[in-house]
């Protein structure tokens, strides 16, 4: 019987094959490098706001607590975004006549809200409690990165599942006492942080927490 195809065929046909499965295992790459990219995430983005709030100004350089604005932060799911009443407790007094500040003033006289841009937003199907963090010693600066040294406010890690396990996994890595959890400044060292992890583990009472359940109910 005549031979159909010429031997040369069977290198085109391995060169395909193999070719094949290098295009796939790279174009896998490249999607798990885009989901993780800050294109995809948001991670390190910011967002134009109605009036430019600098964090670095006043949780920075004036040491405003964080509290302050987010009165919910310690009770509730949510951080909560202050009232316009907050902002001109100050504001009545410092920067009166400001431009910049002619919405928060309008906002005020009219009492509709000021409509901020949200920057960090988990999934809708992610259940997350600041209260509950905030009791297990996990710090402001954890999940938001240097806060006080943000002129507008980004977000500073993916959101992504992968970026909560690391640590839910190892909590010992990230608590700290819960006086030090609104201290933008307080920072310890990688042999202080694991003598002082694995205490504040065993006081706090936590474990690793990794059911599906805890964050998709």
């Amino acid at each position: 019987m005549p031979q159909i195809f010429h031997p040369s065929f069977n290198t085109v046909s391995k060169v395909t094959i193999f070719g094949a499965v290098f295009f796939l295992a790279a174009g896998g790459v490249a999607v798990a490098a885009f989901i993780r990219s800050g294109y995809a995430t948001n991670a390190g983005i910011t967002r134009d706001q109605p009036v430019p709030f600098s964090h670095q100004q006043h949780a920075g350089a004036l040491g405003i607590d964080c509290r302050y604005c987010h009165t919910s932060v310690e009770n509730s799911p949510y951080a909560g975004m202050p009232p316009t009443k907050t902002c001109m407790n100050c504001h009545q007094q410092i920067w009166v006549g400001s431009d910049m500040l002619a919405p928060v003033r309008d906002s005020y006289k009219s009492g509709k809200s000021i409509e901020w841009s949200r920057v960090h937003r988990v999934a809708d199907h992610v259940y997350f409690d600041h209260s509950v963090h905030v009791a297990k010693g996990v710090g402001c600066t954890t999940c938001h990165g240097p806060v006080g040294e943000m002129q507008l406010i980004w977000q500073h890690g993916s959101l992504l599942m992968e970026w909560c396990l690391e640590c839910h996994r190892a909590p010992e890595k990230f608590v700290r006492p819960r006086d030090k959890v609104f201290d933008l400044d307080w920072k310890t060292t990688g042999s202080e942080q694991k003598e002082l992890g694995a205490k504040l583990k065993e006081e706090y009472g936590l474990k690793s927490m990794i059911h599906c359940s805890t964050c998709h109910r």
